[in-house]
C-alpha cells in the first residue's frame, strides 16, 4: 500500500499523478489517495524598491511555475495557472468521503481546476464532478468540510507537511522526486 496525499490546487501534486500511477502499475501497489490542504502562493509582484530577499522569492516562484508548466507539457497536461489561486477545500473533503476507486474523481478535479479554473470550493461544481466521474460519495456535501478538517488533522499528526506526500513502510516523502526511492523501498518490502 502506498498512501498519497494531494491537494487539487497544488501543481506539483497534479504532476505527480501520472508517475505515481505508473509506479503503482509496475509494482502492483494499491494506492490510498488522501486529501491534504496546502498553502499555495501567487508569484509576488515586482515592487519599485525590492529587497534582495523579495527579488529572490519572486524570481524563484516564477521559475517554479515555468518549470511546472514545462513538466506538464511533457506529460500532455494543459496546466494553466489561474489569475487567483482558489481554494479546493470542498473537493478535498469530498475526496475523503468517496468510497472505492477515487481516481476518476481525482483526475476530474485536477483537470477542472487547472484547465478550466473551476471553483472546487463550490458545492454545485463538486457535486457535478462527483456525478460525472461516477464516484460513489457517502453522506452529503455539507459534511465534506468536516471530513477535510479531520483528515487534515490526522495527516498533520502523522507528520505530513505538503503535497504530494507519500507514506510507505512508515516513511514519509514529500515530492514526486522521491518516487525512485519509494520504488526501491516498495521492491525491498515485497513479499
Amino acid at each position: 500500500m502506498l498512501t498519497v496525499y494531494i491537494d487539487f490546487k497544488s501543481a506539483p501534486a497534479y504532476l505527480a499523478i501520472a508517475p505515481t500511477l505508473a509506479l503503482a502499475e509496475r509494482l502492483g501497489l494499491q494506492l490510498d489517495w488522501r486529501p491534504f490542504k496546502t498553502v499555495e502562493r501567487d508569484v509576488p509582484r515586482l515592487g519599485k524598491e525590492e529587497t534582495v530577499g523579495e527579488s529572490h522569492r519572486r524570481v524563484r516562484a516564477a521559475s517554479q511555475r515555468a518549470l511546472n508548466i514545462k513538466y506538464a507539457a511533457h506529460q500532455g497536461i494543459d496546466l494553466r495557472y489561474p489569475e487567483v489561486l482558489a481554494a479546493s477545500d470542498l473537493a478535498l473533503g469530498a475526496l475523503a468521503g468517496i468510497e472505492g476507486d477515487k481516481l476518476p474523481f481525482l483526475q476530474a478535479a485536477f483537470e477542472a481546476y487547472w484547465s478550466e479554473h473551476a471553483d472546487l470550493d463550490d458545492e454545485r461544481v463538486v457535486a457535478d464532478l462527483i456525478a460525472n466521474s461516477g464516484a460513489v460519495y457517502s453522506g452529503s456535501l455539507s459534511e465534506a468540510r468536516d471530513r477535510l478538517e479531520a483528515a487534515q488533522e490526522d495527516a498533520e499528526n502523522a507528520g505530513i507537511v505538503g503535497a504530494p506526500a507519500y507514506v510507505i513502510d512508515e516513511q514519509i516523502f514529500v515530492g514526486r522526486e522521491h518516487l525512485p526511492w519509494i520504488e526501491e523501498i516498495a521492491r525491498a518490502t515485497r513479499p
